[in-house]
């Protein structure tokens, strides 16, 4: 379908049926349907994480775009639609991290396998007010997968929290 200068290829034969691959005028392609979402936290979501080092789901409960509709806002998790190769991306800020915690971790869950992302001794002459865990990795998933981001500490005081400010949670397929 190339009516509006734009080429589409869509399922089926019918012209203006949903488009899966276009090449707009300029040469650019884009895919609609290819699954990537990112989500944000709404508000301080997880206040004075334990210090037992138990994993505690980060949630992100604001879809800013979902494109495939794989991404969960009651349970924070990613599915993966197809078997693939998927990136996935965090920023997650936290206030009040207690220097004298042994450590603290942020984990990407998923099915095949668990990632430690972020895993750091404070080690700080005073407790932070703010700091921010980041996360980036490539993750072979198989449909029906699923991928979420927990938060955890080891000793110290319980009193470490989820900011919202900047906190961010993303993925899409590569390949």
């Amino acid at each position: 379908d190339d009516t509006d200068d734009d080429f589409k290829i869509g399922l089926g034969s019918t012209l203006g049926t949903t488009a899966h691959i276009v090449i707009d005028e300029a040469g650019c392609v884009t895919k609609p349907l290819q699954p990537a979402f990112l989500a944000v936290s709404s508000s301080n979501n997880i206040s004075n994480v334990a210090t037992d080092a138990s994993d505690v789901t980060v949630p992100f409960p604001t879809e800013v775009f979902d494109n495939n509709a794989d991404y969960s806002t009651s349970t924070y998790k990613f599915t993966a639609p197809v078997t693939g190769r998927y990136q996935f991306n965090c920023n997650l800020m936290v206030s009040d991290m207690d220097a004298a915690a042994t450590y603290v971790r942020l984990r990407l869950v998923a099915s095949n396998r668990n990632i430690d992302i972020d895993v750091f001794e404070p080690n700080l002459s005073a407790d932070a007010s703010r700091w921010t865990l980041k996360c980036g990795a490539l993750v072979d998933m198989d449909a029906s997968d699923t991928v979420h981001m927990t938060l955890a500490q080891y000793e110290g005081t319980s009193q470490m929290d989820s900011d919202s400010s900047n906190s961010t949670f993303s993925g899409y397929l590569v390949c």
